[in-house]
């Protein structure tokens, strides 16, 4: 005999709607990091990139209240999905949770998220999974937040959580959560090397402070922008931007990873116009002149052993590519 609970759950299974959002990964074209606030924060001035790799999130209503989280890779990266959190820890999760505190309509939601972009790569691939996760579950319990609201909630879970609502290209200042939009639509092509380790962002930044505190460097505690690095992306001017790429976490990333320089030189050699590791690493990207010549340096990439994947940039922030159904 089939209890009237167990119908109630058919029929409130039968009910569920799912929403379904792509937010993309990101690339540093130039990071300039200060000292450490007294808050253990660095004040930073960054150029953010979206680039055409994306996390994908499915959040679909379930019975209850709770919030529950499964994951798997996909592509040609392979990526180790099973290392990832499925509680608190995962950044998607916090979202959900911190839009259900400000929602009255929320329900149970589970969140199945597809991850493309590098785990622990320095292309902000957590971030992305939790701007998805807001914009999907905003659809999803009719919240009614606009992108700007939906932002300013996702400045708690870090700064590049509102960079991948917006995507783009954008100027990040403070903890790069103060976002500026900059004009960049002609597309600029880029290799991506991946790695199969991670490197911890806070490791990195300890490390970066530990070498300039040996080197006696005093960094500028309010670092800014180069602007011939905003000219040369408005104008998608490849070979223009290639010298101005500059990330202060690279040495530091460098002496964590030391197999990173043998990359970078490879890619050089490959012909890239320039290399660098993408914001606290390992995730290494070349800047390429055209879309041919990324599909070249790919192949020649691959042949010497190195995970290598063509994008480009910039891309569209967090966007549903499935409307709630019911």
């Amino acid at each position: 005999m089939v209890s009237d609970r167990t119908l109630d759950m058919r029929t409130d299974f039968a009910r569920a709607r799912s929403v379904r959002v792509k937010a993309p990964g990101k690339i540093n074209v130039s990071l300039r990091v200060g000292p450490p606030r007294e808050d253990g924060y660095h004040g930073i001035a960054s150029v953010f990139l979206a680039v055409s790799l994306y996390e994908e999130v499915l959040a679909t209503e379930t019975p209850g209240q709770g919030i529950s989280v499964t994951v798997n890779g996909q592509g040609t990266l392979n990526l180790p999905a099973a290392s990832i959190p499925l509680d608190r820890r995962n950044l998607a999760v916090r979202a959900a949770e911190l839009l259900a505190e400000v929602s009255p309509g929320h329900t149970g939601v589970q969140l199945d998220i597809t991850k493309r972009v590098p785990i622990a790569g320095g292309m902000g691939g957590g971030s992305a999974d939790a701007a998805a996760a807001l914009l999907a579950c905003n659809a999803l319990w009719g919240s009614g937040f606009s992108r700007d609201e939906l932002a300013k909630i996702a400045v708690d879970l870090g700064a590049d959580v509102p960079f991948a609502l917006v995507g783009g290209t954008a100027v990040g200042l403070g903890v790069g959560d103060q976002l500026t939009p900059a004009i960049s639509k002609t597309p600029l092509h880029w290799v991506l090397v991946t790695s199969d380790y991670g490197l911890s962002t806070p490791e990195v930044y300890r490390t970066l402070d530990a070498i300039r505190l040996r080197d006696g460097v005093e960094p500028d505690p309010q670092p800014g922008i180069d602007p011939a690095i905003l000219g040369a992306m408005r104008a998608g001017d490849a070979s223009g931007l290639a010298p101005l790429l500059h990330n202060d976490l690279q040495q530091a990333a460098l002496e964590l990873a030391p197999a990173l320089g043998d990359i970078l030189e490879t890619g050089r050699t490959a012909g890239a116009l320039a290399g660098i590791v993408s914001g606290s690493g390992p995730t290494v990207a070349f800047l390429t002149q055209s879309s041919g010549h990324a599909a070249e340096l790919e192949v020649l990439l691959a042949s010497e052993g190195l995970q290598a994947t063509s994008v480009h940039g910039p891309a569209h922030g967090a966007r549903i590519s499935q409307d709630p159904q019911g």
